[in-house]
């Protein structure tokens, strides 16, 4: 970020009070389409004002979804320096898919002044299988203890994050996608419907999809690009960090014209979806950059998509780390924050 631009973030901030390898990692323009900085920081809003985030909730008459109901069981995975990440089980009603999910809940969540706060919400998707793991959630990408840092900062919305398993095996070569294939579990229903009923159940969340973004890394950002594109109605904003645009599961063998329905190469086209995306490449991988850079450029409006491309970033999950706060502020420009009727 330039030095101008940190000063103006300083001063809008005052006034307003990765190791591993490639796509199966376990660790791992605008006329649509904006082209962003080669190089630097993507904190910037479409309108080029600096992002701000703030814990202190707006008064936002009718915009706080109180919980619904029934309360899950939520049990605890681990600890983090900026409070326990929980994990449970959930049952999709309209998918019938049952899966693992991590939630961790920022600590402003519990804080009694926030009582009768909705606060946004944050899908992850982590790279490789995600069988029963999650790099969002062991500790190799911390992004709750980054969120923690860039609130107190004034830099980021306090997010509830909400970080699904994506497959139920561990066969690179027959994974779900992030999809409804047909014969196979009903993964992008789950995933996009089920879920977020899930959260509304939950926890106080922000009503409408101006709070909800999703995310991930590698395959992480195929599956976050998209639901995106798929579910304009439930998220306002992406960030698919490394990501690929094609499907390549051999499940969809015999069934081309789903997969084309599943195919963000494809979605990006179409001109249907009202989302925001900034899709960042790793600089030091000439086809991954060539590869983002030719999707990034399919866009058709209102699809928005932003480019960002790491100075000598890797497909890995150590550069996937660096690129945290960025996309946190990033987020934080396109997304509604805490909210209080």
């Amino acid at each position: 970020m330039s030095g101008a631009a940190v000063l103006a973030l300083a001063a809008s901030l005052a006034a307003c009070g990765s190791s591993g390898g490639g796509k199966g990692d376990s660790a791992t323009a605008s006329a649509g389409a904006t082209g962003g900085s080669s190089s630097g920081s993507p904190s910037t809003t479409g309108t080029g004002q600096p992002a701000t985030g703030s814990a202190t909730p707006a008064a936002a008459s009718g915009k706080v979804l109180m919980p619904t109901g029934p309360a899950a069981a939520l049990s605890k995975s681990r600890d983090t320096g900026a409070g326990p990440i929980m994990m449970t089980k959930v049952t999709g009603a309209k998918s019938g898919v049952t899966g693992q999910v991590w939630v961790w809940l920022p600590p402003e969540y519990n804080d009694p002044k926030f009582a009768k706060t909705g606060f946004p919400v944050l899908t992850l998707f982590a790279g490789g299988q995600s069988n029963g793991y999650n790099t969002w959630t062991d500790n190799q990408l911390p992004i709750q203890e980054e969120n923690e840092r860039l609130v107190k900062e004034g830099k980021s919305h306090p997010f509830i994050m909400i970080m699904p398993v994506q497959n139920f095996n561990g066969d690179e070569k027959n994974a779900l996608d992030c999809s409804d294939i047909p014969g196979q579990a009903k993964m992008a229903t789950w995933m996009a419907e089920d879920l977020p009923d899930f959260v509304r159940a939950n926890f106080r969340t922000v009503k409408g999809r101006d709070g909800w973004g999703v995310m991930g890394a590698s395959t992480g950002g195929f599956c976050s690009a998209k639901l995106a594109l798929q579910y304009p109605q439930v998220y306002k904003a992406a960030v698919p960090i490394d990501g690929y645009f094609i499907p390549d599961s051999g499940l969809w063998k015999g069934h081309d014209a789903e997969k084309a329905a599943n195919n963000p190469d494809v979605l990006v086209t179409q001109g249907k979806a009202d989302v925001s995306m900034l899709v960042t490449a790793g600089g030091a991988n000439p086809y991954e950059t060539k590869v983002v850079k030719s999707w990034v450029e399919k866009a058709v409006p209102p699809v928005n998509l932003q480019y960002h491309e790491q100075p000598g970033g890797k497909h890995l999950t150590s550069d996937f780390k660096k690129m945290i706060p960025d996309t946190l502020v990033w987020l934080t420009a396109h997304l509604a924050g805490p909210a209080a009727d």
